[in-house]
């Protein structure tokens, strides 16, 4: 049965489940300020819908589930000046990422592709999280002069070790097993038993006694976990690209990974690799309410920020992947502009 539809995003009750599925392919699932609203006022109705058990969402389309938040659209309206509306989106994407963490019937995540940023927000910040084969989880916000966000400041730290900080840094994928074996996944399923759960859950299996008939024993994390501890502990970027370049001289796995790591570092925004490790660091004592109040200050600033224009220029826009930061170097981002990026502001993110 139909609840609600149009293109982008479609609305399903199918037996006891609340069935969401993401319908822009083409555009890789990006997610449109109509979407938060659509999904936000229909979470609303199955919240207190006594017919729905459980809520599932999943994405049409073979590559993406959700490669992130519609950052054309917003690239356009701060060019054209527009930065309440464009601020009007993550106020309100920010509120539907905590309005998905608290949500009180289980909501699940039929992941299969590539999620990034607001994909992260609508899947990762629900209890129940599934991986299937195409699994890629990615926050590579810093490569387009942004800041991980949709709740990154709160999770990222929470995964083993300083693996959260690699990911803040580099924004490098992390698939399947190690999701699962991570935190950012709770469950490895098979892609082509996705229908299996989905029937399991439209009867009124509890979810986890469905997930766990359809999952597959975790794996262990294949990342070099005990490297990263290493190379990622320090609090300057400028000292942990020092930790990846003396391991980079060796000549075996870990001195490849090292020095791929450094290389991708050495690309992103200086300005937006210093946020993402003050996040990292500040996240770590923080509630999630604090994660996302503090994304929002900092969206708020950025939305001004030379950096965010410059990378979405270089690598959406025109795509010659040749951004010109300002500043240049990390040397030369001062502690007062990140500073100015945590700052109150006068309307907080109502959390």
């Amino acid at each position: 049965m139909t609840e609600q539809a149009f293109d982008e995003i479609l609305f399903a009750r199918e037996g006891a489940a609340g069935i969401i599925t993401l319908n822009r392919p083409k555009a890789l699932n990006a997610v449109t300020h109509r979407m938060v609203g659509a999904l936000q006022a229909q979470l609303d109705l199955w919240r207190d819908d006594p017919a729905v058990s459980c809520v599932v969402l999943r994405a049409n389309g073979e590559k993406a589930f959700s490669a992130g938040g519609d950052i054309r659209a917003l690239y356009d309206l701060g060019k054209a000046g527009q930065y309440e509306q464009a601020l009007s989106f993550w106020r309100d994407e920010y509120l539907l990422n905590a309005a998905i963490r608290d949500y009180p019937k289980p909501y699940i995540s039929l992941i299969d592709g590539i999620v990034m940023g607001g994909g992260v927000g609508i899947s990762v910040n629900g209890r129940y999280r599934v991986a299937g084969d195409r699994f890629q989880f990615a926050m590579p916000e810093v490569s387009i002069g942004f800041f991980p966000d949709v709740g990154a400041t709160y999770i990222l730290p929470r995964l083993p070790g300083l693996l959260g900080t690699w990911a803040a840094l580099t924004g490098d994928r992390i698939r399947a097993n190690d999701a699962v074996a991570s935190g950012v996944a709770t469950h490895r399923v098979a892609s082509a038993r996705f229908d299996d759960l989905l029937a399991a859950l439209r009867d009124g299996m509890p979810a986890e006694t469905a997930l766990a008939r359809c999952a597959a024993p975790p794996a262990s994390l294949s990342l070099p976990v005990g490297l990263i501890d290493r190379c990622f502990a320090a609090d300057r970027v400028e000292d942990i690209l020092a930790a990846l370049d003396a391991v980079a001289t060796t000549s075996d796995v870990e001195g490849d990974f090292a020095r791929a790591a450094a290389a991708t570092i050495r690309t992103k925004s200086p300005t937006s690799l210093r946020l993402a490790l003050a996040q990292m660091r500040r996240g770590r004592d923080w509630t999630f309410a604090q994660a996302m109040r503090a994304e929002f200050r900092i969206v708020s600033r950025v939305v001004h920020d030379h950096d965010f224009y410059e990378g979405v220029r270089a690598l959406i826009v025109d795509k010659d992947n040749t951004p010109r930061w300002q500043p240049a170097a990390l040397a030369d981002v001062t502690d007062a502009a990140i500073e100015r990026h945590f700052a109150p502001l006068p309307r907080e993110l109502p959390l």
